[in-house]
């Protein structure tokens, strides 16, 4: 069986305690991977300002080149997994025997790490608003003929990772080239992903000590948390809760992403009926930046049944079809609770399950595999439960709500698309603090300007300017 070891400044090391990962549709184990308790992760942790020492002697165009390296590495080579290889081939399959995401989505997804890597210029060109990069070798510059310094918060930036889509993992890559190195704890399910980043990136030419990669339970998450001076944290509304107002973490929690139509143009909606369902439901709808509601201030009955219509049209099917577009849960007993939970809220009334007479039942099985069809409901209040929360698969509301209140009835919003030529709409949308990315026209939230951070700013996460003055001539 297939061995993956903790990751200790870029060298393999094998625990005694030792966790199996299951395959989604059989319940064989498909992949040991050692564990590291806290005291292995905070003795390491205590050697993390020599390691960045180690990624500090490289320059910033230098760990970008092979930031650039790595990506092709990453989606096209044989690299090591512990005592053997893992082909390209190899890691789709094997991230789809444990995550329960299509092969075809494990692609995509692969080809969204190769792209933010090869294009990683342009990623720091967004994250730093262009500054001249050397600013960060030198420890000083200058802009528009004044001194300028960043100092880095951190000497590694942890990561409590998750396991619902491995093209997240694309978040935490640029900090190499910005010199920070990581400490990563894998999702369950996912410990390929950042294992195979990682060999990539050494076999790239980037020094080892760059990457801990720590596999651990929730002790072990909070060690990390607590020791690392920066950290970026994924998962659920329970799990980010108790670190919310800490400044170090970076949350990456529910997203609660929407669709919103303006009173000029959602009597077209039919022609955006296609932006709509990308948002709902691509990469299985799986991501924060799904979107999880459409707001409109009319039209909401018959938007909502088209949208259903459509929805109703993707089905469960195998892992290895290439038509396959929502994933398996790799704990059927989570799918099944999902489910329990909107139908409870449906049955309190003011929701109506529109995709149910369309398609058979939500819950469904295939191949001893476990989907949650695609839903869509109609709610008659953006008060109801169902109106503004988030699945782990393509889920979404529709509520009719005026113009006049939607700005300040969203709620916290990871990404809007805003469906209107009103500029007074866009500008109101874009004075608000809970809107946290804004695309102003047909533009599906899902789509990724890697040049424009969506949830936070990894620079600014890591990075602070500094008063720097110095006396000319001496």
């Amino acid at each position: 069986m297939t061995h993956i070891p903790v990751l200790r400044a870029g060298k393999p090391y094998t625990s005694l305690d030792v966790q199996e990962v299951p395959h989604v549709q059989t319940g064989e184990p498909l992949v040991k991977v050692s564990q590291a308790n806290p005291g292995l992760i905070a003795r390491d942790l205590n050697a993390a300002h020599a390691n960045r020492r180690a990624l500090d002697a490289s320059g910033v165009s230098d760990l970008a080149a092979v930031t650039r390296r790595a990506g092709r590495l990453f989606a096209e080579a044989d690299l090591p997994l512990g005592d053997r290889t893992q082909s390209p081939g190899d890691y789709v399959r094997q991230l789809s025997g444990t995550t329960g995401i299509p092969e075809t989505l494990c692609r995509e997804n692969m080809e969204k790490i190769r792209l933010v890597c090869t294009q990683i210029e342009e990623v720091l060109a967004g994250l730093t608003r262009e500054l001249d990069l050397s600013v960060l070798d030198r420890g000083w510059g200058a802009e528009n003929g004044r001194p300028l310094s960043y100092v880095c918060q951190t000497d590694a930036l942890g990561a409590v990772l998750p396991s619902n889509s491995p093209g997240v993992h694309s978040l935490w890559i640029p900090a190499i080239s910005l010199k920070v190195p990581l400490v990563l704890k894998p999702g369950r399910e996912d410990p390929w992903t950042p294992y195979r980043i990682a060999q990539a990136f050494i076999a790239a030419g980037c020094p080892g000590e760059a990457f801990g990669i720590f596999p651990a339970g929730h002790a072990g998450a909070n060690e990390i948390l607590l020791r690392c001076g920066r950290s970026l944290l994924f998962g659920g509304g329970d799990t980010v809760a108790p670190w919310l107002h800490d400044p170090r973490v970076s949350i990456h929690g529910p997203g609660r992403s929407k669709v919103i139509l303006g009173e000029d143009l959602a009597h077209r909606w039919e022609d955006f009926l296609d932006v709509i369902l990308v948002s709902i439901a691509a990469n299985g709808g799986r991501s924060c930046i799904n979107a999880s509601g459409v707001w409109t201030p009319a039209y909401g009955r018959e938007i909502a049944e088209a949208i259903a219509h459509r929805l109703a049209g993707i089905e469960a099917r195998p892992l290895s079809d290439p038509e396959a577009r929502i994933a398996a849960f790799a704990n059927p007993a989570a799918a099944a609770g999902i489910s329990n939970i909107i139908d409870v809220h449906l049955n309190s009334g003011g929701a109506e399950d529109l995709t149910a007479g369309m398609r058979g039942c939500r819950l469904a099985e295939l191949d001893g595999l476990t989907f949650l069809n695609p839903t869509l409901v109609w709610c008659d209040s953006p008060e109801h439960p169902l109106a503004n929360t988030e699945y782990l698969f393509p889920y979404s509301s529709v509520v009719e709500v005026p113009q006049a209140e939607v700005v300040h009835r969203i709620g916290p919003s990871l990404v809007v698309t805003v469906l209107t030529e009103d500029e007074d709409l866009v500008g109101e949308l874009l004075n608000s603090p809970h809107v946290d990315r804004l695309n102003a026209g047909p533009i599906p939230t899902n789509r990724i300007s890697w040049d424009q951070p969506h949830e936070g700013n990894l620079f600014d996460h890591l990075y602070r300017q500094r008063a720097f003055q110095f006396a000319r001539g001496a």
